[in-house]
C-alpha cells in the first residue's frame, strides 16, 4: 500500500520530534550495588552516595538537578569536548567540601546538613571537569574561574557572594577574590577574556603575556586599575 507522500513526511517528523522530546527526559536507574545513574540529553551522570545520613530524597535530588542545569551550559561556553560521563561520591569518610578529579566529584555530605543552600558547589566543582587543565596552571587562576562561573552561572547562591574589595587583596589570593577581580575584567576592560583565558589555560599557551595580548596591560596594570575603581 502506498501511502501520500504528505502523511509519511509528517510521520517521520512526529517521529522524529518524539525521539528528540525523549532525549531530554531525565531518566533514572539504579545498579545492583546502589548506585544511581541519571541520564539526559547525551549526559550520564553516577552518584555514588556512602553516607548513610545522607538526605536522599531532597539534597540527592538538588544535587542532579544542579548538574543538569549548569552543567551543559558550562560545556557549550568553556569546553564542548569535556567528559559526558560524570561520577558523584558522597562519601562522609571526606571531611573536606568538595573537589573534583578525573571526571569524578566527592561530596562530604555533612557540608551540605550544615550548608543545605551551598548546593552551587556543584557549579564550581563541575567547572573543573570542564577546565580539564593538563600540566602545570596557576591554581590561584585555576580556582578563580571556577568561582566567576559559580558567581556567573549558579543557580542559587544562598549566602555566597563576590567579596567588596580591600587594599590588602592580591590577584593570587584565588577563589572569590580573584574572581570578583575576572568579573571586573569582564565588565570594564575585555569581555570574554575568561573564555579566553580558560582556553589558553587548557591548550597550555597561557603564559604571562596572554594578559598583555588580550588587554593590551599587564597582570599588574590591570590590577593596580582594578584597585582605583573596583566597582563592578
Amino acid at each position: 500500500m502506498k501511502f501520500p507522500l504528505a502523511l509519511v513526511t509528517a510521520l517521520i517528523l512526529a517521529v522524529s520530534a518524539s525521539a528528540k522530546s525523549d532525549s531530554t527526559i531525565l531518566t533514572k536507574t539504579v545498579t545492583p550495588e546502589g548506585a544511581i545513574i541519571y541520564t539526559k540529553n547525551g549526559l550520564t551522570l553516577t552518584l555514588n552516595n556512602k553516607s548513610a545520613t545522607f538526605d536522599t530524597l531532597v539534597l540527592r535530588q538538588r544535587l542532579v538537578n544542579t548538574f543538569f542545569s549548569v552543567y551543559p551550559v558550562l560545556l557549550s561556553t568553556f569546553n564542548p569536548d569535556a567528559t559526558k560521563h560524570v561520577v558523584f561520591n558522597v562519601d562522609s569518610a571526606y571531611d573536606g567540601v568538595a573537589y573534583a578529579s578525573r571526571g569524578q566529584i566527592t561530596f562530604n555530605p555533612a557540608w551540605f546538613v550544615k550548608h543545605p543552600d551551598d548546593i552551587d558547589v556543584v557549579t564550581h566543582e563541575t567547572m573543573h571537569l570542564v577546565q580539564a587543565y593538563t600540566g602545570r596552571s596557576p591554581g590561584w587562576l585555576t580556582e578563580g574561574i571556577a568561582d566567576y562561573v559559580r558567581f556567573k552561572f549558579g543557580v542559587e547562591n544562598i549566602g555566597w557572594a563576590l567579596p567588596a574589595f580591600k587594599e590588602t587583596q592580591k590577584y593570587t589570593d584565588a577563589y572569590r577574590v580573584t574572581a570578583r577581580f575576572l568579573a571586573w575584567l569582564e565588565a570594564h576592560v575585555h569581555q570574554g577574556i575568561v573564555v579566553e583565558l580558560n582556553t589558553a589555560l587548557r591548550t597550555k599557551t597561557y603564559t604571562q603575556n596572554t594578559w598583555t595580548e588580550l588587554t593590551k596591560k599587564t597582570l599588574d596594570e590591570l590590577w593596580a586599575d582594578y584597585a582605583k575603581n573596583p566597582a563592578l
